[in-house]
């Protein structure tokens, strides 16, 4: 009987998550830039609140900030002409205010985490574990898409803010990365690891007896 193997939950996890963080990235830059009519966010931007003095979809434009040539132009310019306010850093700002290094580092590190990830869900024993697998395909929906903001806007696109208590701005692919590391601190501490299946045994030729003289 063939091992039982949650790789497709992966694979299903990490596409959902890196399609809803790009869908909901350009939808909402695209519909707050209002023809570049922007309103009390610096000048800069506009927003939107869906829980009234709790939380708001905010998108910030940096109209100084230089745009690609083609074909890189146009994923950056699908949303609004000019290019979005992004942040350098990693999740919650974290060495944002180095820029350009800071998001060279971070896009670095998305790379090696996305490889590490899907070199992990190959392996049989870790394909077995379905907790597992759908925390892996989360964190690596996560990084994928903040790795695309990384490499076409220079830094990554936050839009979702709880302004009510100050949380830093943050983004879908953000939610990814902390529900999958939540689910895979869950999987370490609570759950244990499916037992190996046990080899099937070899069965050993058949030796033809000598003919008796």
């Amino acid at each position: 009987m063939a091992d039982r193997t949650y790789r497709w939950l992966l694979i299903s996890l990490a596409v959902f998550g890196l399609t809803a963080d790009q869908v909901s990235k350009y939808g909402v830059f695209r519909w707050l830039y209002n023809g570049g009519q922007f309103g009390d966010v610096s000048r800069t931007g506009n927003e939107h609140d869906v829980v009234p003095d709790w939380f708001k979809l905010i998108a910030q434009f940096d109209p100084n900030a230089p745009v690609s040539e083609p074909p890189v132009r146009g994923l950056q310019t699908w949303s609004a002409p000019v290019m979005p306010r992004v942040n350098h850093g990693a999740l919650f700002g974290i060495g944002g205010g180095q820029k350009g290094l800071a998001n060279g580092t971070f896009a670095v590190v998305s790379v090696a985490a996305a490889v590490a990830i899907v070199v992990w869900g190959t392996r049989r024993s870790t394909a077995r574990e379905r907790g597992l697998m759908a925390a892996l395909g989360l964190i690596l929906g996560g990084t994928i898409g903040n790795l695309y903001d990384r490499l076409v806007f220079g830094g990554v696109r936050d839009f979702l803010y709880f302004y009510k208590v100050e949380w830093p701005v943050f983004n879908i692919a953000d939610c990814c990365l902390v529900v999958g590391a939540g689910l895979l601190l869950i999987q370490a501490v609570f759950v244990a690891p499916a037992p190996e299946q046990p080899a099937a045994p070899v069965a050993e030729p058949a030796v033809a007896e000598a003919p008796k003289a």
